[in-house]
């Protein structure tokens, strides 16, 4: 098998992945936003499919009290639930390597202690794709202005770059937060 064959393959591996869990919580009647480098490809294309950036995992944004339900419906496709230095993730069963998990981020819970903003409510999302719900736009913003890691600040370059986030947002987030945006929107000439 070719490079490019392995490649491709292995971002249709998380298209799937990412794919069957949305799928199986919508079945399971489970509320849930996708989040991170997903979430960001999925708006990013709603502008410009061009500027899509892959990402090799799938993060959910789930309510902590729905873990029984999202334990079952994970299973229906054959994934299972664990939690690893207190991070809940879905693991395929037939290969459990977190590297390809599904990583879960708790509704209305700060995602490191250090954070000094909570995630979104799982409500905040709307439908991008045919049975995918995408976290709102602002709060993906916060989330990924929150953490402020490289590839967040890569990500926000993005979404402005298309023209998804702009200054109208800033009057919409946190005094830090907003600072944050404005610097890469001055960065980025806007």
């Amino acid at each position: 098998m070719s490079l490019i064959e392995r490649y491709q393959m292995a971002l249709d591996e998380v298209a799937r992945r990412m794919e069957r869990i949305c799928h199986a919580l919508e079945q399971g009647r489970v509320e849930y936003a996708l989040v991170g480098g997903q979430a960001v490809a999925l708006w990013v294309a709603t502008r410009d499919p061009d500027a899509v950036r892959t990402t090799k995992d799938v993060d959910l944004l789930l309510r902590r009290s729905d873990v029984p339900a999202v334990r079952r419906a994970a299973r229906e496709v054959g994934l299972d639930y664990f939690e690893v230095l207190g991070v809940g993730m879905l693991l395929e069963r037939s290969d459990p390597h977190p590297r390809r998990g599904v990583h879960l981020i708790w509704a209305g819970e700060k995602v490191r202690p250090e954070y000094d903003f909570p995630a979104p409510q799982v409500g905040d999302s709307q439908s991008l794709a045919e049975g995918i719900r995408v976290v709102a736009l602002p709060g993906l913003v916060q989330m990924k202005l929150t953490s402020f890691r490289d590839q967040d600040r890569l990500h926000l370059r993005d979404m402005i770059e298309v023209g998804l986030v702009d200054r109208n947002l800033l009057a919409q987030l946190p005094s830090p937060l907003s600072a944050r945006l404005e610097g890469l929107l001055l960065e980025a000439g806007r």
